[in-house]
């Protein structure tokens, strides 16, 4: 008798344990409204991905290799030395996540959107690339490529300059013809006034949109300019004197995250000097930033992460089919 009973608690601990499972399954199940959505992002992002083929190049300034004085580019010393990077094939988004991307992916997993803020709800028009920090941007690519069934995360910084520079070409700006051209190619303060008046809430402020000026010859579009990209590596600014030549993942640890592309529309005093929307900057920041806990006026009104955002890549070494 008491092993039936025995047998029969045991019994009765795995039906509610199953019962658990499957309220939690069921609690977990998106709406089809979801779903909907979930399926265009997936069909978006097939269609988004680019197909970037392996191979070799000189990473980091190129100055010495390029230039008849042998100087540097723009003398960063984070860009230095030029070292020989070997990379396998891999794919990279064309365009960086959107806020309505995020959205998709926030509603899945049930949290609470991001970037909404008194003062950075303004900058959620369509097509404006979503603030998030670095965990945000890994956890975002990894359930995107859940979602695809292929796996996906972000970029390393080998792979996001190969791209950037046509495959390891000696391309100085990310751009569709390696120039810098206010207002043809990039955004001049100009046209970034005349579109903030079209959105009244946010007149005045620098408004980054995603998609308005010609891609790179290999068909990525705004790596000069609209938000900083999180890189999966951690950064140190001496990495490229011990860099390994063969698919460089970045130190082991670290404080910051690399980050790439440019935030600000840069003058041409900037270009001269730090060089921010060139091909080969590089710098670091917080992973996951936070105000002040005392400032509380900017933790009600400015989103942390407004200046970064991310462009999702695949190591699949097969192209991704929209199908």
């Amino acid at each position: 008798m008491i092993k039936q009973h025995i047998a029969l608690i045991l019994l009765a601990g795995v039906a509610l344990a199953a019962c658990a499972r499957t309220a939690d399954t069921a609690q977990k199940t998106p709406s089809p409204e979801l779903q909907q959505k979930i399926q265009q992002l997936v069909q978006k992002t097939k269609k988004n991905m680019i197909f970037v083929e392996g191979g070799s190049f000189m990473m980091g300034d190129f100055g010495p290799i390029t230039r008849k004085d042998k100087l540097p580019i723009t003398g960063l010393y984070a860009a230095m030395p030029v070292h020989k990077v070997r990379l396998d094939s891999f794919s990279l988004n064309a365009y960086k996540t959107t806020f309505e991307d995020f959205d998709i992916y926030s509603e899945a997993i049930g949290l609470p959107k991001v970037g909404m803020q008194t003062t950075s709800i303004k900058l959620r028009v369509p097509n404006a690339p979503a603030g998030i920090s670095w965990q945000q941007a890994h956890d975002y690519c990894q359930w995107l490529g859940q979602q695809v069934g292929i796996p996906m995360n972000l970029p390393t910084e080998a792979q996001w300059e190969y791209a950037a520079r046509n495959r390891g070409q000696y391309v100085i700006y990310p751009t569709d013809n390696g120039e810098y051209e206010l207002g043809r190619n990039v955004w001049s303060d100009e046209q970034r006034r005349e579109f903030s008046k079209s959105v009244p809430e946010a007149d005045g402020m620098k408004i980054p949109v995603l998609g308005k000026f010609p891609p790179t010859p290999l068909g990525f579009y705004d790596m000069a300019t609209d938000s900083y990209e999180w890189m999966s590596d951690w950064f140190d600014p001496i990495y490229y004197k011990t860099s390994p030549e063969q698919n460089p993942q970045g130190p082991a640890s670290g404080e910051l995250k690399s980050v790439r592309s440019s935030y600000q529309v840069a003058g041409a005093l900037d270009l001269q000097i730090g060089g921010s929307v060139t091909t080969i900057y590089r710098k670091g920041m917080q992973p996951n930033p936070q105000f002040d806990p005392e400032d509380k006026s900017a933790i009600r009104s400015i989103n942390p992460n407004f200046s970064t955002s991310v462009r999702c890549a695949s190591n699949a070494a097969q192209p991704f089919l929209n199908k």
